[in-house]
């Protein structure tokens, strides 16, 4: 069983900056690819493969980056730059071969 626990939400006001960090602990993990995604639709924020590949909604390209650091099983996405369209609560996502799993999301605001 695997589980993602997200951390590194909050409160911050725009043009501030989080980063958000989700740790994976369980079963032996090597996931294929690991994301986050935010809003009650879980639309795609970025994602990252094993390879080390990313992928970013064009909302965010130049603000967030995301990287892991496999030997801790986490993943991050730094935030920059934040508008008030960003808030929202973010989740992280993980496949491992043909599962995917979910954390419980944790809660982004930016506001003044």
């Amino acid at each position: 069983q695997v589980q993602l626990v997200e951390s590194g939400g909050g409160l911050v006001q725009p043009g501030g900056s989080l980063r958000l960090s989700c740790a994976a602990s369980g079963s032996i993990f090597r996931p294929n690819a690991m994301g986050w995604y935010s809003g009650k639709e879980r639309e795609l924020v970025a994602s990252i493969t094993s390879g080390d590949s990313t992928n970013y909604a064009d909302s965010v390209k130049g603000r967030f980056t995301i990287s892991r650091d496999s030997a801790k099983n986490t993943v991050y996405l730094q935030m920059n730059s934040l508008k008030s369209e960003d808030t929202a609560v973010y989740y992280c996502h993980a496949r491992v071969g043909s599962y995917v799993y979910w954390g419980r999301g944790t809660q982004v605001t930016v506001s003044s």
